[in-house]
């Protein structure tokens, strides 16, 4: 079967970790071939070229800065991207038909690609739902509600969900978000997909575990709380610094490492403050913090109190896969928390309730017994709903009855292939 992939991740190469590589591989590993479609951003000064590896062809689009530049930029590059996609894949794709497109929110304007490929391959198309946009702008009052910009991304929003086939939710709520607010909406078109990974066994040593925290400065005789990922409006950041200063009195120490919007602002409030019982990491790369969450213990997740849209932050999976327990700090909306307490691996607190945050957090410090009840159930989970498996066979199932064609790339011009 032929896979094409649509995305504005940047994907270099699919044997990197994370919830599109690892479930891109899978399907490479099942004898599957996969077309790639991802930008290569103006400020990198480099033309649309092809990565091509065993199996898997990355096509890196020449785009306008669509991510960390001006919201203008952002607003054209976003509206410009279908038609460069669409324009480099009749360019180096012409002689391949696709058997599935594949593609994951945000953007919400891939429409035009969608459609061209189903036209010509009859190809079945497949939404992961991993951002509900516009509504998350308007929640975050950065988009007014009714207003001719959120129409305009409404009306783009209504056309991507009526391009897809099929359409992958990250959770019970998000599912029932979209067919509450989208009752045009086939029910049988849309299913719980969640967020997936290919799990590792991660070997923890005392040793390695003080070395690390020695390197970083952290304390050795302390629980660590981590916070990691993006730092923005999104994730209610303002909650995580009351909680580091509220919570100066137990033996917790914080993390956080991330970078986005609201780092400068993070880091402002370190410095004034100065919190013995926190350190800020600027953004590391994914090698240096996964070896980082080895020597952590407990992994915080952070959303904004006035969220609507349910988000499903796939930062859990990361500390699943450490065997760690989780708090999540949310909106009312999510049901990220519920998932984590019915589970038993973690705690749910409804942002803004610094009374109970300071609870859970002494209930993981001072009851071993809870602690390491947490720890195990965590990895339980991660293997049991959250593994690459079930994504694989939830797409894999809506096309496997499809014929296949399986032309290749021979006869598609390559303007400048990297092996």
């Amino acid at each position: 079967m032929n896979i094409l992939f649509l995305t504005l991740v940047k994907i270099n190469s699919i044997e990197d970790r994370g919830i599109y590589h690892d479930l891109l591989r899978k399907f490479r590993d099942e004898g599957h071939k996969v077309f790639i479609v991802n930008p290569v951003e103006r400020r990198e000064g480099k033309n649309t070229y092809l990565i091509s590896e065993v199996g898997v062809n990355i096509l890196k689009v020449k785009t306008f800065n669509i991510q960390k530049t001006n919201i203008i930029e952002k607003g054209i590059g976003t509206l410009a991207i279908e038609y460069q996609y669409l324009n480099a894949i009749k360019n180096y794709f012409s002689d391949v038909n696709f058997d599935l497109v594949l593609y994951s929110t945000p953007p919400i304007t891939f429409t035009k690609v969608i459609n061209f490929i189903k036209k010509r391959d009859n190809a079945i198309s497949y939404l992961l739902l991993k951002d509900i946009f516009p509504q998350n702008a308007v929640d975050m009052k950065m988009m007014k509600q009714g207003g001719l910009l959120h129409k305009f991304f409404v009306k783009k929003e209504k056309d991507l969900y009526a391009s897809s086939n099929h359409i992958g939710c990250m959770s019970e709520a998000n599912r029932d978000f979209i067919l509450k607010h989208n009752p045009e909406i086939k029910i049988e078109k849309v299913e719980v997909n969640p967020n997936t990974i290919s799990p590792i066994k991660i070997e923890k040593t005392e040793k390695e575990i003080n070395d690390i925290r020695s390197k970083y400065n952290i304390p050795l005789n302390k629980k660590v709380f981590v916070y990691g990922g993006n730092l923005g409006k999104p994730q209610g950041v303002g909650f995580l610094m009351e909680t580091i200063e509220s919570i100066s009195d137990l033996d917790a120490h914080f993390l956080v490492v991330g970078s986005g919007t609201m780092f400068p602002t993070i880091e402002k409030w370190f410095k004034n403050n100065k919190p013995l019982n926190a350190t800020l990491l600027n953004g590391l790369p994914k090698e240096d913090y996964d070896n980082l969450l080895k020597a952590c213990d407990v992994g915080l997740i952070f959303l904004n109190k006035d969220f609507l849209i349910p988000n499903f932050p796939s930062r859990l999976l990361s500390y699943l896969e450490m065997e760690i327990p989780v708090i999540a700090a949310t909106d009312v909306n999510t049901d990220i928390g519920k998932v984590i307490e019915d589970n038993n691996c973690g705690y749910w607190v409804e942002s803004g309730d610094i009374y109970k945050m300071k609870f859970v957090v002494s209930e993981l410090i001072y009851d071993d017994n809870l602690y390491n009840e947490m720890k195990d159930n965590s990895l339980k989970l991660l293997k049991e709903k959250y593994t690459v498996d079930i994504s694989y066979n939830l797409i894999y199932s809506k096309v496997s009855h499809q014929p296949t064609t399986h032309k290749t790339l021979e006869n598609s011009p390559q303007l400048e292939v990297t092996h």
